[in-house]
């Protein structure tokens, strides 16, 4: 019986020790397993897809529509009695070029009363109106606008060889203007000029008259050019605001729906070129 048992000793030994060799892999294939788990549905997936909401949820620029989309025809917006009053020889107007006439326009009358020895009175008026559209990049027309009103009533203030430079805030003409007035003196006599800017939303309105007595003739009172100027420039204004119909007139730029960019992207509106002849 001893021996027996001593033979059967060693058999149980192998089959325990495969049994044991056989528990301790379990462990070890459920911890591949729980890994290989993890790794399949791990960050990367989760990330992308945060990644893509986050895309999704974030909104796309704009910026306020401008409220006005037209420009009058230049050369129509000062009334005939008003351009009898201004330029009273003057046959008609003179179109400036322009490659687009919704965004920018200009008119241009001169008026030479020739008393022969008794001497002349030159008058020189001439209307640009620049229009801004919104620009997704550049910002909105009113503000594109009030940036360019600016740069027009300094740019009149530091006139070459002006002489006696006044500026002088307007009311009842658009959303905001100016008045400047100087003195030029050439060899044909002394010229009173007189500017006046305006801004109404999108569309900034500039004005330029000036006279002179020529030939011995006297010197017109700049006081009168002024008001003559003044008058002209509302008429203006008003023309553009009529242009753009009742809608547009009530002057809310946050009824304008809002702009989105393109694909092909906005062009801006360029400066109107400022005409040196006829102005002296």
């Amino acid at each position: 019986m001893q021996r027996r048992a001593q033979r059967e000793q060693p058999g149980r030994a192998k089959r325990l020790t495969r049994v044991l060799v056989c528990a301790a892999a379990v462990p070890v294939m459920l911890i591949a397993a729980g890994c290989s788990s993890d790794s399949g549905s791990g960050d990367g997936g989760d990330k992308g897809a945060d990644a893509s909401a986050s895309k999704s949820a974030s909104p796309s620029p704009t910026v306020q529509a401008a409220a006005y989309q037209r420009l009058p025809e230049a050369c129509g917006v000062l009334s005939k009695k008003t351009l009898e009053d201004l330029a009273p020889k003057a046959k008609s107007g003179k179109q400036g070029g322009s490659d687009d006439v919704s965004t920018r326009a200009s008119c241009s009358w001169s008026s030479l009363d020739n008393n022969g020895v008794k001497g002349s009175q030159f008058r020189w008026l001439n209307v640009s109106l620049l229009r801004f559209d919104s620009d997704i990049t550049r910002g909105a027309g009113d503000k594109l606008a009030r940036e360019y009103y600016t740069k027009q009533v300094r740019d009149a203030r530091s006139a070459e060889g002006a002489k006696g430079t006044r500026a002088v805030p307007l009311a009842g003409t658009g959303d905001e203007a100016t008045t400047v007035s100087y003195d030029l003196k050439k060899k044909e006599g002394t010229f009173k000029q007189q500017t006046v800017v305006a801004r109404v939303e999108n569309v900034v309105v500039t004005l330029d008259y000036n006279g002179a007595g020529l030939a011995g003739d006297k010197t017109p009172d700049a006081g009168y050019l002024l008001k003559d100027a003044q008058k002209a420039a509302r008429e203006a204004v008003a023309s553009v605001t009529k242009a753009n119909g009742t809608g547009a007139a009530s002057g809310s730029p946050s009824a304008a729906a809002p702009v989105k960019p393109s694909g092909s992207g906005s062009k801006p509106s360029r400066p109107a070129s400022k005409s040196a002849s006829g102005k002296s």
